[in-house]
């Protein structure tokens, strides 16, 4: 039988943790049992990525507004291709794949990577409009689907499904040899890793570190993600302000997080609304001890707290005193997170992705 054809559709092809799963899946292309492709309206800072995979792209630049010039373009490149579904990873390029496939036999999926916080009225539109014509919405976590199913009075149909985001574990470097002693003689080596902005919550960490300091542990904190936000100058002029210019660093956005994670004795993270956590995951799976607040979705990945040690949200000295028990017995601590690094690659693999993917998009091509 014919492999099914399936063409990834996303907007700019720059950094972020979707681009970053889509790339580990292009790159596992040879072993999925669906033929794949990518259509993108816009280069960015990953193209050179993308592109080495060798996969076909296509790229279709958009006007503002409703573009019929290219609809009717995107429609004439999916005929063209043979292309049995659309995976749109937005609901406005959801939106543009469900115009342009009209009466075309095309099945379109969109997989929904956030919340619909901070949406603009014609964005909230958007999405609430697809959300009702996809031929398959694709969440990340329960968590997540629950939200929109509660809100949007989704039908429980077989149309609303999760799919886990996948991690490409072989890129993880596992600390198995680390010792129980600090990475540096008399310092630990910490960080995190995310964009600064609303999805996240680097302040609570900053206030965490101030606390450190005052209690006298030596430490070096790096934060690794996109600062150049009004969260990430906040947080630059918290540090300032309290004194821990020497001890914490801002990296920016990096494309080394393996080796970042290698290099670190724990993991502080702090979510006001992820909707799934793919650095902490990598985490875990570095086997390094992860601390990370009890949002929802970080109690469902975490196993409500199997994985890693939770904390509660927004504060600071419950961090603090649970990471004042990792340094007076790290040992056990590291012994743990060796155990949960062997857990989680059983979890969120990569390969389980793509294989509930393919299973999906067999099921709405009657396959």
């Amino acid at each position: 039988m014919k492999k099914l054809k399936v063409a990834y559709f996303l907007g700019r092809l720059h950094r972020g943790g979707m681009e970053t799963l889509l790339l580990d899946l292009l790159q596992q292309a040879g072993t999925a049992s669906h033929e794949m492709m990518v259509i993108y309206r816009e280069e960015g800072n990953m193209s050179p990525l993308f592109k080495a995979t060798g996969a076909r792209m296509f790229r279709l630049a958009a006007r503002k507004g409703l573009d019929i010039r290219f609809l009717w373009r995107l429609r004439r490149l999916l005929r063209a291709e043979g292309v049995d579904v659309v995976h749109a990873q937005h609901p406005l390029e959801a939106a543009y794949a469900w115009l342009a496939c009209l009466g075309a036999g095309v099945k379109v999926v969109e997989t929904l990577h956030g919340y619909d916080f901070g949406l603009t009225g014609k964005g909230t539109r958007i999405m609430k409009w697809m959300l009702k014509r996809a031929h398959l919405n694709v969440f990340v976590s329960e968590t997540q689907r629950a939200y929109y199913m509660k809100k949007y009075r989704l039908p429980d149909d077989g149309r609303q499904v999760v799919v886990y985001n996948g991690i490409h574990f072989a890129k993880i470097e596992r600390r198995d040899d680390r010792e129980s002693a600090p990475a540096s003689p008399g310092c630990w080596s910490l960080g995190m890793v995310g964009s600064f902005g609303a999805v996240r919550d680097q302040m609570t960490v900053c206030r965490f570190l101030s606390r450190l300091k005052s209690s006298g542990i030596s430490f070096r904190f790096l934060f690794a993600g996109n600062d150049d936000t009004p969260s990430g100058e906040a947080c630059a002029r918290y540090c300032r302000e309290n004194g821990l210019e020497r001890e914490v660093r801002f990296l920016g956005t990096r494309d080394d997080v393996p080796a970042l994670l290698a290099g670190l004795d724990a993991f502080v993270y702090a979510s006001r609304h992820d909707t799934f956590g793919i650095a902490v995951i990598e985490a875990i799976a570095a086997a390094i001890p992860v601390f990370v607040n009890d949002w929802e979705v970080m109690r469902e990945v975490t196993g409500n707290g199997a994985l890693a040690v939770l904390y509660k949200t927004g504060d600071a000295e419950d961090l603090y005193r649970h990471f004042l028990d990792f340094t007076t017995r790290p040992g056990f601590y590291r012994e743990q997170a060796r155990k949960a690094a062997a857990r989680v690659t059983n979890l969120y693999s990569v390969e389980q992705h793509l294989s509930a993917l393919s299973s999906h998009y067999s099921r709405i091509c009657n396959r």
